[in-house]
């Protein structure tokens, strides 16, 4: 019997390090060549990395949700016949998936990758999309699931007025049985609250990780400062209807996103230090002429930021286009790793859920997010008499190294005459 080190494969140009998500085998258990062994993420893609080589797992490196660098032992294998250098497959080029980019590599995780031999190239590795994980779970006094309970004892319980799902379990499985009613009966009625006690322990892996990774370094670099501005937007509530009663079968739904992103490309002509990224390290700040606006969206994978590139030219129905093909593509996970990155402003919004009042993170290195809220009915005063009218407050956030506070409350000023008028929004010269 021999010997065979897997070592960490190079599987994306300029990545050192790849996050190990999850291991599909364990120390013992025999795999056959080609089989799946464990997922890696990294800032460009997740892919599956499959067995060089037939044999029987001794060890592997790291845990899941752990760093390996590239060239670092990953499996030992215990092979057939005295040679440990019994060559892999030859290995097809994997296709790239898309997750957000992620902070630079860390560096004291990093070892120096050994050569490779000539005679062993890099294993098979197949395209994997990034494991889903829920965005959040609705928010009840209820558990997610039915509690698990005989027909005699959920008969019992409805006899006695009691929610099962108030029950703690004893059984097996986690069944509710007779003497889980009769102790909780005992506790109380049947809207008796029972302590509860233990706690879950989630490792902070794959995307969340990157998203932690992100807004901690934005957070830490970045000397925030936020502007929040009150908008009336029924004349451009009562705009977007008539254009979308009017419009013509191949051009998309209008929301408010599109307005939104009319105006940042209209007041950014006049304040290009906000359509900027700094590099706080060089001491540079670029302001770009053309307008990328990140869109922040939440998927099922976590935070994602699609990229609406050249929105200067760009009209209100190829926005619109533009919006919708990258939330899909984001919801679905067949978006390119090129279409998150290189955004120069960004644009937050929580749609439905949105609130009162946000104070964004900025998606470093840009200096400037902005953030529409929530559109209510509320009694104003116009003209001394009182009036319902739709109003937001329309939030920002600022790098303030970069910008004034008297330049961001212009800008937003700005913003705000051109979305209470809606009809500015298309004229070139305001």
């Amino acid at each position: 019997m021999g010997e065979y080190v897997f070592k960490m494969p190079d599987i994306g140009e300029g990545v050192t390090e790849a996050e190990i998500v999850s291991w599909h085998v364990k120390p013992g258990e025999t795999v056959e060549q080609d089989a799946p062994i464990c997922d890696a993420m990294t800032d460009k893609a997740t892919v599956e990395l499959t067995a060089p080589v037939s044999g029987v797992i001794k060890s592997v490196g790291c845990g899941d949700g752990e760093i390996m660098a590239i060239g670092a032992p990953l499996v030992v294998f215990e092979v057939e016949g005295d040679s440990a250098q019994t060559p892999p497959k030859p290995a097809k080029k994997p296709v790239k998936t898309s997750a957000p980019k992620k902070p630079q590599a860390r560096t004291d995780q990093a070892k120096e990758p050994e050569p490779k031999p000539e005679a062993k190239p890099a294993p098979v590795a197949t395209p994997r999309s990034a494991p889903a994980q829920p965005a959040f779970a609705p928010v009840t006094g209820r558990p997610l699931h039915k509690p698990l309970a005989s027909p005699a004892v959920r008969k019992r319980a409805g006899q006695m007025g009691i929610d099962l799902a108030l029950v703690p379990a004893s059984g097996k499985a986690g069944q509710v049985t007779h003497a889980d009613l009769d102790a909780f009966a005992k506790g109380g009625t049947g809207g008796a609250r029972q302590k509860r006690t233990g706690v879950v322990e989630k490792k902070v892996t794959g995307l969340r990780r990157i998203i932690s990774e992100r807004m901690s370094e934005a957070k830490r670099r970045i000397p925030h400062f936020s502007y929040v501005e009150q908008v009336d937007m029924s004349a451009l509530e009562e705009t977007r209807a008539y254009l979308n009663a009017h419009r013509r079968p191949d051009q998309p739904k209008l929301t408010v996103l599109p307005f939104f992103m009319l105006a940042m490309v209209r007041a950014v002509r006049h304040w290009p230090m906000c359509n900027a990224t700094f590099d706080d390290e060089a001491g540079v700040v670029h302001e770009h002429a053309a307008v990328h606006i990140g869109m922040a969206a939440q998927t099922d994978k976590g935070l994602m930021v699609p990229v609406v590139r050249h929105a200067e030219a760009l009209d209100i129905w190829g926005l619109a286009s533009e919006i919708a093909r990258l939330a899909e593509a984001a919801k679905t996970g067949t978006i390119r790793s090129e279409e998150l990155s290189g955004s120069t402003i960004s644009l937050t919004s929580l749609g439905r859920l949105a609130g009162v009042v946000a104070t964004p993170v900025i998606n470093r290195p840009e200096v400037a997010i902005l953030c529409p809220n929530r559109i209510m009915e509320t009694p104003v005063v116009r003209d001394g008499a009182v009036v319902v009218r739709k109003i937001m407050n329309f939030s920002s956030s600022f790098d303030h190294r970069v910008v004034d506070g008297f330049h961001a409350a212009e800008m937003m000023n700005y913003i705000k005459g051109l979305l209470e008028h809606p009809a500015t929004l298309f004229m070139d010269d305001v």
